[in-house]
């Protein structure tokens, strides 16, 4: 049986020791679930889409990240795009409207309707096609969004990890125009895992709806000033 590798911090080394849990069956059952999802994404990334359900590979996809997916399909054959790009994810965030990914543009201080509008004066340079296949940056956004759903320990893919999978990837036009903007993977990263375990607390204390919003809102402000504060110690 062939044999890898796997470095990890010498604290959870010793812990790891200490309590006697089983690394190599551990690692395989992870790193199983973890290839059996990542090529569920890429058999979806690389044929045509479902023309009545594009969403039809996207199992593990939210109710709302499925409906960014298609708003974005929708967006490439309305642009008469050749191919569904990582403008057209982004556009599908952005047009979907009640996301969580909307909310951490904000918390970053980032208007969703300004990335709206800059995402919209990108001129459409690959013309000719249906749009019912992802290009290859969006492709490799797609596979970044499972990932980070993995390294987060995740069994869903939302809207948060999609915008993560859309910063992270470098030569998409969707990312550049975050990146432009001032979206990046670390502090969105943050901020993502730090909204969605306050969110877990929110929906267990407080009424779903407006009022949850509000709730996470000032949440989300709070997340931002401490890593604020973090930032500035380090940088002294």
């Amino acid at each position: 049986m062939p044999k890898l590798n796997v470095y990890v911090p010498d604290d959870l080394a010793e812990s790891v020791k200490e309590t006697g849990l089983p690394v190599s069956a551990i690692c395989q059952r992870a790193l199983e679930q973890s290839v059996k999802r990542v090529g569920a994404i890429r058999a979806t990334t690389i044929g045509d889409l479902d023309q009545a359900d594009p969403t039809a590979g996207l199992t593990q996809f939210t109710p709302r990240a499925k409906q960014a997916f298609r708003l974005a399909v929708t967006r490439a054959r309305d642009r008469g795009a050749a191919e569904i790009g990582t403008r057209d994810l982004l556009h599908g965030i952005l047009t979907e409207g009640a996301n969580l990914a909307l909310r951490m543009l904000a918390a970053l201080e980032v208007d969703p309707a300004i990335v709206l509008r800059e995402v919209e004066r990108l001129p459409t340079e690959d013309t000719g096609g249906e749009g019912t296949r992802l290009g290859r940056t969006a492709a490799n956004a797609l596979e970044l969004t499972v990932v980070e759903a993995i390294l987060a320990g995740h069994n869903y893919v939302g809207c948060e990890h999609l915008l993560l999978g859309l910063v992270a990837e470098p030569d998409g036009a969707g990312g550049e125009v975050l990146r432009g903007l001032g979206v990046e993977t670390r502090r969105t990263r943050q901020i993502v895992a730090a909204a969605l375990s306050g969110a877990v607390h929110l929906r267990t204390n407080h009424d779903q709806g407006d009022q949850l919003a509000q709730v996470m809102d000032k949440a989300l402000e709070q997340i931002l000033a401490r890593l604020d504060r973090l930032e500035d110690r380090v940088g002294r």
